[in-house]
């Protein structure tokens, strides 16, 4: 069984950053593990622009993003199996994978970062009435189509949910030459960025029909047809509201989940807000040695905070094997971070201050739109900071800074709740 110091699951965005700062801190032997036939994950299907302002100060295509740390890995000679599919991990780190070439191996590594990405949820789950016919694809689907593949899913189409993929995908479709004809979203505000919003939709005239699904698809051989709906309050179809739009294709952007099966079947603890692992300050699981990062962790809005997420795993993944970490005070117990009053989760959610950097980043989603709002920060009962925000969406990803000077002044802190306040 061979040793590694390091092994990545998910050759993506999170696991190429990750495994360059674990060989920038010193372990030698790390081992990248991808399913595809390439690295770079979600990235190779992105086209258009606007990665890595945060990370490289200019606009890139993901293509271009992606290309910079693959370099990178080349440059360092990072070891990495691609068409490698990973079946199995135990709690001892072992890992169980299979390919063409070596077959079904197992390896055994010092420290694990799960960096698998998500995946898209499916029509199925959403309990659409209808056939089953050709011109129904996942928004991911249509882009691998369109964009590697040079398939032109359809000429006339409908969206079903505003996600980020979905909307640029109304705007790959429109400059392709097809028709787009709405994008039906069922909650009252969209789930994608705003900039998305506007460039994708607002710039060609696609109408976004907030409060909308799609409660009938008309065909059975090739889709001819859908029937939306408004809904009410509680997300039911309102009766007589009903319209028809012809199409020939109908794009599903409704969500993503992390894939996390692999972590389940470890005894990774997942949380249910988001399906991703339960994290502390390092980005380390419940399991020791354990850590995750990127869309396995939580799904992101920008592929630079997974990038800028992924280092500290794999920094902190290499202080582990190297046995440089600060080891936890048994003395303190861990502070658990609160989502409370509109915050949906926090990630991490637990922390140590004796083990954080200088300053920790605490990433979260509220759960509604919330306009000329404070987002508040209490240790324990007591309030310490406030930052009022103009807009904030479910779409978009919002951050607080917690510092280890101050925390490590409160010797009894127990909790520290995130809340959304008027003032």
């Amino acid at each position: 069984m061979k040793l590694y110091d390091i092994v990545i699951i998910g050759g993506g965005p999170a696991g190429l950053a990750a495994a360059i700062e674990a060989r920038n801190e010193g372990c030698e032997k790390v081992l990248i593990l991808e399913r595809d036939k390439e690295l770079g994950g979600i990235l190779n299907q992105c086209i258009h622009n606007g990665f890595g302002l945060h990370t490289f100060k200019e606009e890139l295509t993901g293509t271009e993003y992606a290309d910079r740390f693959i370099k990178r890995v080349l440059e360092l000679k990072l070891e990495y199996k691609i068409n490698t599919m990973v079946i199995d991990i135990n709690a001892e780190k072992q890992i169980t994978a299979m390919n063409k070439t070596d077959g079904m191996f197992t390896l055994q590594a010092k420290a694990v970062i799960l960096a698998m990405g998500c995946r898209e949820r499916p029509r199925g789950a959403l309990n659409i009435p209808g056939y089953r016919p050709a011109g129904i694809f996942s928004a991911g689907t249509a882009q691998r189509l369109l964009n590697v593949e040079g398939i032109m899913p359809g000429k006339e189409a409908v969206i079903l949910g505003s996600g980020d993929i979905g909307l640029i995908m109304a705007r790959r479709m429109t400059l392709e030459g097809a028709k787009v004809k709405a994008v039906a979203e069922i909650m009252p505000y969209s789930g994608g960025l705003k900039r998305n919003i506007v460039q994708c939709l607002n710039d060609y005239d696609i109408p976004l029909k907030l409060s909308h699904t799609i409660i009938d698809i008309e065909g059975k051989d090739r889709i001819q047809g859908v029937t939306l709906a408004r809904v009410d309050q509680n997300l039911k179809p309102i009766p007589g509201t009903e319209y028809h739009l012809t199409c020939d294709t109908l794009l599903l952007s409704v969500g993503l989940v992390p894939e996390n099966e692999l972590s389940a079947g470890m005894g990774v603890h997942l949380n249910p807000v988001t399906n991703g692992p339960m994290v502390n300050e390092l980005l380390e699981t419940n399991l020791e040695g354990i850590f995750a990062c990127g869309n396995v962790l939580h799904v992101h809005d920008l592929v630079d905070y997974v990038s800028e997420e992924a280092k500290i795993a794999g920094r902190n993944a290499a202080r582990y094997v190297r046995k440089t970490d600060t080891p936890k005070d048994g003395t303190r117990t861990e502070i658990r971070l609160i989502p409370s009053y509109g915050v949906r989760y926090t990630v991490p959610q637990t922390i140590q201050p004796e083990r954080m950097e200088e300053e920790l980043t605490v990433r979260f989603r509220v759960g509604n739109v919330y306009l000329n709002k404070c987002v508040t920060v209490y240790f324990d009962d007591r309030k310490v900071h406030s930052r009022k925000k103009k807009v904030m969406a479910p779409g978009e990803m919002e951050e607080i800074k917690l510092v280890k000077r101050e925390l490590m002044k409160e010797p009894s802190l127990k909790e520290i709740t995130i809340k959304i306040e008027d003032k």
